[in-house]
C-alpha cells in the first residue's frame, strides 16, 4: 500500500536532524517524542534541555521520557523547541484557498493566525468557520468580527454617523458573530467605513463583546496627525465598557512624533494603572503597507495641502513605493519620487494625480496599494519591549510587504535592539499573543496544550523577506507542527492541512 505524501515528511526530516523513524510514519493518532531540544516554553522562563512527548494533536509530556516501542524519534541536536508562533494580526488568510498550505505563516513559526482584522472580516462567521473546517489548512484560524463588515452590512457605504437604530441593528448582527466564536470586536478607523463612526457607536458594539467576555482590537483612528486623540478613545473604550482593548501594529508614524515612544507607554501605562487592560502588538519594521489614500483622514484626495503635509512629515516621496498599480502596472516597485521624475512633474503634483488617476480606473482606490517608510528604529524596538506588547506581521502571503514572510524570525534575529533575551522573546511570540487576544491552551508547551511546535536554529534564524524580494523565506526554521502535525521542514511545507478552527473559549 503506499504511503500518502503527507506522511512521508517526519521520514524525509530525518535525514537532517538525525530521527529514527517507525515502519510507518507517525500520524495524529500515533506519538512523537522531540529530545535533545533547547526548550523554551512560552513563558518566559530559561530555557532547559529535555524532552517533549506529542500524542494525538497536544503535548502529553516533557522531562525526562523515554522512546517507546515504535515511536517516531526526533533527535534535535540542541536547536531551540518553542510553541508555535502566534500572529495576533494577519491577513495571512486572504490566500489561503489558493495556499492552503499558508507557506508565508508556516515558513517563519506561525501556527496560528488571527484575522478579521483592521474592520474587514468574513460575515457571517458561522459559514466562514464551516468552509474553513470543510476546507482546512495548515495553521489555525481565530477571527475577530469586523466593524467596518458589520457596518456596511446595515449602512452600505453610506458615509455618516450611525443613528441609534442602524446601531442597534450593528449590535445584533455582532452577537450572532460572537455566538459563532468570534473573539471579539475589531475596527479600523482610518479605512471605510470606520472612519466615519463615532465613539458612541464604539463604545455600544464593545459593551456587547464585554458581555460575553470577549476583546476589541484597533486600528486607530491616526497613527500619525492625532496620535494622542486616538489612543485616548482606545483607552475610553476600554474604561467605559471594561473590555480588554488592544492597539494594533502601534507605531509613531510622523516625524515629529519620532524619538516620544516612552511618552506613549507612559500614556498607556497610566491607564493600565487605572484599571484599563490596554495591551498592543507591533511588528519590527519601519515600513507599512496600505492605500495611498489612507494618509489623506478628510478623504479629499484633492488636497494639495494635504499631499504636501503627508509627503513632508508622513512618508517622503522616495520612501513611498507602488507595490500595485492597476492602471499601469509598470510603476510597480517604483517610488512616487522616481515616477514624479518621469513624468517630469514634481512629486505632489504626481501623487495627487496617481490617487485619481486609480480611483477613475473605477476600483475606489482598491487597485493600489504602497509601502512606506514612515517610523523610527529605534521607535519599533522600543515599543516591543514594553512589557505588554506582543509580535504580529500584519502580513499577508500576497502582499508586497516582506513581513508577510519575515516578522517572527526577524523579531528573534533583532531582539537585542529591544532588550530582550530569547525566552523574553520567544514569550512575546507565543503565551503573552495567546493572552491578548483570549486564547487558551496555546502559546506554551506544557502536558495539555496543543501541539503547535517550531524547532529552529537560534544561530541561523533569520528574515530574508526584502521589498525586492517579499516572498523568500526564512532561514533557521527546521521544522514546525501544528496540532501535532508537521506541516514545515527541509525548507518546504509538507502538504498537510491540521489547522483548526479556534473560537472564543466562553462562546455558547
Amino acid at each position: 500500500m503506499a504511503i500518502p505524501y503527507r506522511r512521508l515528511w517526519p521520514a524525509l526530516a530525518c535525514l537532517s536532524l538525525g530521527c529514527r523513524a517507525p515502519q510507518e510514519p507517525s500520524d495524529a493518532g500515533e506519538s512523537t517524542l522531540i529530545v535533545g531540544a533547547r526548550v523554551i516554553d512560552g513563558t518566559g522562563a530559561p530555557g532547559r534541555v529535555t524532552a517533549v512527548r506529542v500524542h494525538a494533536g497536544r503535548i502529553e509530556a516533557v522531562g525526562a521520557l523515554e522512546a517507546r516501542a515504535g515511536e517516531h524519534v526526533v533527535h534535535a541536536r540542541g536547536l531551540v523547541l518553542a510553541p508555535g508562533f502566534i500572529d495576533t494580526h494577519s491577513h495571512h488568510d486572504g490566500n489561503l484557498r489558493a495556499d492552503p498550505s499558508a507557506i508565508g505563516a508556516v515558513s517563519q513559526g506561525i501556527t496560528t493566525i488571527v484575522v478579521g482584522q483592521d474592520g474587514s472580516s468574513r460575515t457571517p462567521l458561522r459559514a466562514a468557520f464551516a468552509r474553513l473546517e470543510a476546507e482546512p489548512a495548515a495553521v489555525n484560524v481565530a477571527s475577530y468580527a469586523g466593524h467596518g463588515s458589520i457596518r456596511a452590512r446595515v449602512m452600505g457605504s453610506d458615509a455618516r454617523p450611525a443613528t441609534s437604530t442602524e446601531i442597534e441593528a450593528m449590535r445584533s448582527l455582532l452577537r450572532r458573530d460572537l455566538a459563532a466564536g468570534a473573539l471579539g470586536l475589531s475596527t479600523g478607523l482610518e479605512y471605510d467605513p470606520g472612519i466615519w463612526s463615532t465613539t458612541e457607536e464604539l463604545v455600544a458594539l464593545a459593551e456587547e463583546v464585554a458581555r460575553v467576555g470577549g476583546r476589541y482590537i484597533s486600528h486607530m483612528r491616526s497613527e500619525d496627525r492625532t496620535l494622542w486623540e486616538a489612543v485616548d478613545e482606545v483607552i475610553h473604550i476600554g474604561r467605559e465598557t471594561g473590555v480588554p482593548v488592544q492597539i494594533s501594529h502601534m507605531k509613531l508614524a510622523m516625524k515629529s512624533l519620532w524619538g516620544r515612544a516612552d511618552e506613549l507607554l507612559a500614556r498607556l501605562d497610566q491607564a493600565r494603572a487605572e484599571g484599563v487592560d490596554v495591551t498592543a502588538d507591533v511588528y519590527p519594521y519601519t515600513y507599512w503597507q496600505s492605500s495611498m489614500t489612507v494618509l489623506f483622514p478628510e478623504r479629499d484626495f484633492t488636497d494639495r495641502a494635504a499631499a504636501e503635509f503627508a509627503l513632508r512629515e508622513l512618508a517622503p516621496p522616495e520612501g513611498m513605493v507602488l507595490m500595485r498599480f492597476e492602471p499601469n502596472p509598470d510603476y510597480v516597485g517604483k517610488s512616487i519620487a522616481e515616477i514624479a521624475a518621469l513624468r517630469g512633474t514634481d512629486p505632489v503634483t504626481a501623487y495627487l494625480a496617481l490617487i485619481a488617476e486609480s480611483r477613475a480606473a473605477g476600483d475606489d482606490g482598491g487597485g493600489e496599494s504602497v509601502i512606506a517608510e514612515s517610523m523610527d528604529a529605534d521607535d519599533v524596538w522600543r515599543l516591543i519591549a514594553w512589557p505588554h506588547t506582543n509580535l504580529c506581521s500584519d502580513g499577508s502571503s500576497r502582499g508586497g510587504h516582506p513581513r508577510g514572510f519575515g516578522a517572527f524570525p526577524r523579531a528573534i534575529a533583532h531582539r537585542e535592539r529591544a532588550g530582550l533575551s530569547l525566552e523574553a522573546a520567544i514569550h512575546k511570540l507565543t503565551a503573552l499573543a495567546a493572552e491578548h487576544v483570549g486564547l487558551s491552551g496555546r502559546g506554551v508547551i506544557a502536558p495539555g496544550a496543543a501541539a503547535d511546535l517550531v524547532l529552529f536554529d537560534p544561530e541561523r534564524i533569520a528574515d530574508r523577506a526584502t521589498v525586492a524580494d517579499p516572498k523568500r523565506t526564512a532561514a533557521g526554521i527546521e521544522l514546525v507542527w501544528v496540532n501535532g502535525i508537521l506541516v514545515w521542514s527541509e525548507g518546504r511545507a509538507t502538504g498537510a492541512r491540521p489547522g483548526a478552527v479556534i473560537r472564543r473559549a466562553t462562546a455558547p
